[in-house]
């Protein structure tokens, strides 16, 4: 039987994506603070944009059917794609570092000042869109009237609900990042997301760091709330996407090809 011959294209197999994320989860933990927080600024920038596209993409209509809500998650993903090939850090992204954390290569510090860093970047970054957008009168008209409408629902759900959301959301996320690393092309890449990532958005599942503008900027559209309502979705939301990427992607994986990892020879300290 003749054997294909590698292109340079292909895709890379699971056990090297799971070696390539536990170095990347090396590298994000060691990075200095200067280029962590401004990259993490960048992803709650970039995560807002794609909340705004989406918020934009299914404004004006009554009935949000499947392909409307398609059609959103679609344009959401515009902001995972600038996240991951344009660069920048993203708190949902990186709970997979916890793969190079249970193979002792980072420490409990390390992992907790990534997480803490990366989430106030989020934060930082989705405030300044919020503010932006809110000051260019974007909040007015249908688009105010479609962010009201989701901050609301986010806000009505349960805290189990929320959490079971999370773990469902970030699941798909990390997977979407996970097949990112697979590409060897730009193109690959941005295949890769964009339907992980349209998927959850069309489910209705929940995203900690999107929450950070969606319901902010829905509040400020008009939607009843306050302070509290936020923090009661965002605490339930961060424990689901924390269990659903690190649990649900990267443990899963570290399982399936431990062994692979133990003869890795970037392995020794």
């Amino acid at each position: 039987m003749t054997q294909l011959t590698p292109t340079g294209l292909d895709a890379h197999k699971p056990a090297e994506i799971t070696r390539l994320i536990r170095l990347s989860g090396i590298a994000k933990a060691e990075m200095p603070l200067a280029p962590l927080i401004t990259l993490s600024v960048l992803g709650g920038v970039f995560i807002s944009l794609g909340a705004l596209f989406y918020t934009q993409t299914t404004s004006g209509f009554t009935d949000l059917n499947g392909g409307i809500t398609l059609m959103g998650g679609v344009a959401f993903s515009l902001g995972l794609i600038l996240v991951v090939v344009g660069g920048a850090e993203l708190f949902t992204g990186n709970t997979m570092i916890v793969m190079a954390y249970v193979d002792k290569r980072i420490t409990s510090k390390a992992l907790l000042r990534n997480w803490a860093i990366v989430l106030l970047g989020n934060a930082i970054g989705c405030a300044a869109i919020v503010s932006l957008v809110y000051g260019a009168g974007l909040l007015d008209g249908p688009l105010g009237h479609r962010a009201a409408a989701i901050a609301s629902s986010k806000i009505a759900i349960s805290p189990f609900e929320a959490f079971c959301r999370g773990i469902l959301c970030n699941a798909l996320v990390c997977l979407a990042v996970w097949l990112a690393v697979s590409a060897r092309t730009a193109m690959g890449m941005i295949l890769s997301i964009v339907w992980p990532v349209a998927a959850f958005v069309a489910v209705g599942l929940e995203h900690s760091i999107a929450n950070l503008y969606l319901i902010p900027a829905g509040f400020l559209a008009g939607a009843p709330g306050s302070t509290g309502a936020l923090v009661s979705n965002l605490l339930p939301v961060l424990a689901g996407n924390i269990i659903g990427g690190a649990g649900g992607v990267a443990l899963a994986y570290r399982l399936a090809y431990g062994r692979s990892l133990r003869d890795d020879p970037t392995n020794s300290l």
